[in-house]
């Protein structure tokens, strides 16, 4: 017997020196056991095992031994339908990378078939702050002159969609303290809340494209709460979106352009931590380093980027956070009853659990509330809603049924996504209930006690 003959048989790769072929490894830890079948929201709402995790993983290994083409549309149906929410990653007890899989087998197959129209456009608007900046100036004058809300009343479901998730993203324009306009520049400023002046740390927010341009307040209160709880805030100049929109339609260039601008702006901000209060984001830029780790110039500087990312409530959890209001409560105050839904990149990806929980206890004036479910995806995904409104309306719909039997006022949850997601299906719903961010509760609760005291 030859030498050769030991060796086992070479698998034949029809796709040679694609992205899905480099991540294959990821591929064979799975062993097909189904634990991920009840974690899957597409699974759950379309009942197809093609559109399970499992089942989808077995497409990929197809198209990598040839059994199935990379321009098959069937094939591709399957792919596009997946939210990457990731809940399969947290129930599956072999540790298979899906999420890099599906941005690996996107990217192969977006050679043979592009993404539709609207997700181009989106993607490549996203890429260009020429295109960007303007394009949310015009989305707030929409949202403020009440344009998006008339829209919801008069359009059909499929198309007042986007409309609602826009109306939702509306905030309260009441004037603020001069207090806390003091509070929001000496965070800017680098100064501390903590006693003797000696900050905790010292943290940039990467203030992100959605978030910035629609829930501009969420990024603020997000830098006073900070502030309250001792960190010294710094700004960092020439910060772009953080590609994640990209990376998950199968844009890896494209997101890899837009880590390299990120990382080399924060590493000139001098501060010890990088703060997100976006999930989606935070999930992408603690990723950087596997993005980027086939860069030799990148792939260090990368891996220390990655290193300093924290999502706001990990940094508010951390040391507390100070409770808002707590010697100033009344007896008889009626508390708002709140339901916390975990942003699946959060909870699954970057696996941070119970300090968004934290962050909402420590805002006295409410009261949580237990949602059912509350770990099942809300059907945003970035772009998904917009390239999928048909699956993503399915999956949001026992959401919304489980958030009008917990009795909750408001739904917190910690992605720009999933608020406009929840947000617009409760605006549609004609429902009071709001959706909004922890931090901005907690931030809330800090200003009715500088009022009180």
């Amino acid at each position: 017997m030859s030498h050769g003959s030991l060796n086992p048989p070479t698998v034949p790769c029809a796709l040679p020196g694609s992205p899905l072929e480099a991540a294959r490894g990821g591929l064979d830890s799975c062993v097909h056991c189904g634990f991920c079948l009840p974690a899957c929201p597409t699974y759950l709402a379309l009942e197809d095992e093609n559109d399970s995790p499992r089942g989808r993983l077995l497409l990929m290994g197809a198209l990598l031994d040839g059994t199935v083409a990379p321009d098959d549309p069937i094939v591709g149906q399957h792919l596009d339908r997946c939210l990457g929410c990731r809940g399969c990653e947290t129930a599956c007890p072999s540790g298979v990378p899906y999420g890099q899989l599906l941005e690996a087998t996107r990217a192969t197959v977006a050679a043979y078939r592009p993404l539709p129209i609207i997700g181009r456009l989106l993607l490549w608007g996203f890429s260009r702050e020429w295109v960007l900046r303007p394009a949310l100036v015009a989305a707030r004058l929409v949202r403020d002159l009440g344009v998006a809300r008339v829209l919801t009343r008069v359009l059909p479901a499929r198309f007042a969609m986007p409309f609602a998730m826009l109306a939702s993203t509306a905030r309260s324009t009441r004037a603020r303290t001069s207090a806390k306009s003091a509070q929001t520049a000496s965070a800017l400023t680098g100064a501390s809340s903590l006693p003797g002046g000696s900050p905790r740390g010292t943290a940039s927010l990467l203030t992100g494209c959605v978030m910035e341009g629609l829930f501009t307040e969420v990024n603020r209160a997000t830098e006073r709460t900070l502030a309250r709880n001792g960190w010294a805030m710094r700004p960092t100049a020439g910060q772009r979106c953080c590609g994640a929109l990209h990376a998950h339609a199968g844009d890896l260039d494209g997101a890899r352009a837009l880590a390299r601008t990120n990382i080399a702006a924060f590493e000139t901000s001098g501060t010890e931590t990088i703060v997100l209060n976006s999930a989606g984001c935070g999930a992408m830029c603690k990723e950087y380093g596997h993005l980027l780790a086939d860069d030799p110039a990148w792939a260090d500087r990368a891996a220390r980027f990655s290193a300093r990312v924290r999502d706001v409530s990990e940094l508010l959890a951390g040391v507390g956070p100070a409770v808002a209001g707590e010697a100033a409560a009344t007896p008889h105050e009626v508390l708002i009853p709140v339901a916390y839904d975990a942003p699946c990149h959060l909870q699954h990806a970057q696996r941070v659990v119970d300090p968004p929980l934290a962050v909402l206890r420590a805002a006295t004036q409410i009261r949580l509330v237990p949602l059912a479910d509350s770990d099942q995806c809300c059907g945003s995904a970035g772009i998904f809603n917009l390239i999928q409104p048909d699956v993503a309306t399915r999956v949001l719909s026992p959401k919304l049924a489980r958030i009008a039997e917990s009795g909750a006022q408001v739904v917190a949850t910690g992605n720009p996504g999933c608020l406009m997601q929840i947000g617009g299906g409760l605006v549609l719903a004609g429902n009071e209930v709001t959706a909004r961010h922890p931090v901005e509760l907690l931030d809330e609760g800090y200003e009715r006690e500088g009022i009180r005291r």
